[in-house]
């Protein structure tokens, strides 16, 4: 005589039903993860890979940098940035396929993508950014900068100079002043104090607009013998607070500087 099976006995199942059922799982695995890092991405953090020498040795060719969308930055971050004008014309970067592109949009894959630049700021709205005092080197409102902490060294451990470009400006209001930490391979704010512009007055685009600003770059997250978080250098901390209000537009000294 059969026997009925007791009710909630769990059936047996197939090898098959098994494999369906693992696959199933996996799947809403890898969508929640892609969910995940699409929202990351677009609210919390975006990766970067560095594509040149301009932030030596702060940053290498080929680091990967997480860049932090929900804080705000100020003098001495490390910061990337939007394109604001001509700073990248001409530069061609090898594109990532169908598949590449997908998971570099939802974060992923850090951004390939020539449409960004990373610096330091140095200068914000309102500061007067100066080179050179009479040892050499940079001020901001009047307060030299102590820069042997991340700028460029060479193999006898001798450091770039601070910039071999005169100049002196006041950052207007809503934009920043940026360099590289490699001043002799970095086409930063001072190589474009005299470009001109169709909607904008001469040397305006050497002052990024804070809105194109991705964010600050708070650690490098490969490779993995490189990995560590990025601080705020300490002499930026002795920088008094612009005296006066930031003007609408920049004040640039001498007229026609440029790298």
């Amino acid at each position: 005589m059969s026997r009925t099976a007791p009710a909630g006995e769990a059936k047996k199942r197939t090898p098959l039903g098994q494999a369906g059922s693992f696959a199933r799982e996996l799947l809403f695995v890898v969508i929640g993860a892609i969910i995940v890092s699409s929202l990351l991405r677009m609210f919390l953090g975006q990766m970067f890979i560095i594509p040149s020498q301009s932030m030596e040795n702060t940053l290498l060719i080929g680091d990967r940098v997480v860049v932090q969308k929900v804080t705000d930055f100020n003098r001495g971050d490390v910061v990337v940035f939007a394109d604001p004008g001509g700073w990248l014309s001409g530069e061609v970067s090898e594109e990532r396929g169908p598949v590449g592109k997908f998971f570099e949009f939802v974060g992923v894959l850090p951004d390939t993508s020539t449409g960004h630049l990373i610096k330091r700021v140095i200068g914000m709205p309102g500061d007067r950014v100066k080179c050179c005092d009479s040892s050499g080197r940079i001020t901001v409102n009047g307060q030299p900068l102590d820069e042997s902490s991340y700028l460029f060294t060479d193999v006898d451990e001798t450091p770039v100079d601070p910039s071999d470009i005169t100049f002196e400006v006041v950052v207007p209001k809503d934009r920043i002043f940026v360099m590289g930490d490699h001043r002799d391979l970095s086409a930063d704010s001072r190589c474009h104090l005299s470009d001109l512009s169709t909607t904008q007055k001469e040397g305006s685009v050497a002052f990024v607009p804070i809105d194109l600003v991705v964010g600050p770059a708070f650690a490098i997250a490969a490779p993995f013998d490189r990995a560590k978080r990025l601080h705020r250098p300490d002499t930026f901390a002795h920088v008094p607070a612009a005296t006066e209000p930031a003007p609408a537009e920049a004040v640039i000294k001498p007229k026609g500087v440029s790298c």
